[in-house]
């Protein structure tokens, strides 16, 4: 199995910057693509950035040209970097990943416990 750590959540002001960071650890065969999700008060999870470990990348219109996604193999650790922020942006941040144990097994999904951010004034 594989588990994810994030971290990296908190408050900051309209127009602040944020870094989450994500650690994968246990046995998996490969941890391919990973991403951030997030779900805001009384709405429904939401895909933020993914990236795979060939560097593609893909982000909803909500995150283009201030969120950024990157990725160090070596470490299993994604970032996203938050810019300008706005307050809504808040919700619980939510590390996923998609792995195989083995090089024959099916794909299974690995989600993190969540980091709070919240932009506000």
């Amino acid at each position: 199995q594989v588990q994810l750590v994030e971290s990296g959540g908190g408050l900051v002001q309209p127009g602040g910057s944020l870094r989450l960071s994500c650690v994968a650890s246990g046995r998996a065969f490969s941890i391919d693509p990973m991403g951030w999700y997030r779900q805001a008060p009384g709405k429904q999870r939401e895909l933020v950035a993914v990236i795979f470990s060939g560097g593609r990348t893909n982000y909803p219109d909500s995150a283009k040209g201030r969120f950024t996604i990157s990725r160090d193999n070596a470490k299993n650790t994604v970032y996203l970097q938050m810019n300008n922020l706005k307050p809504e942006d808040t919700a619980v941040y939510y590390c996923n990943a998609n792995f195989r144990e083995t090089w024959n097994s099916g794909v299974l999904d690995a989600w993190g416990q969540g980091t709070l951010v919240t932009v506000s004034s």
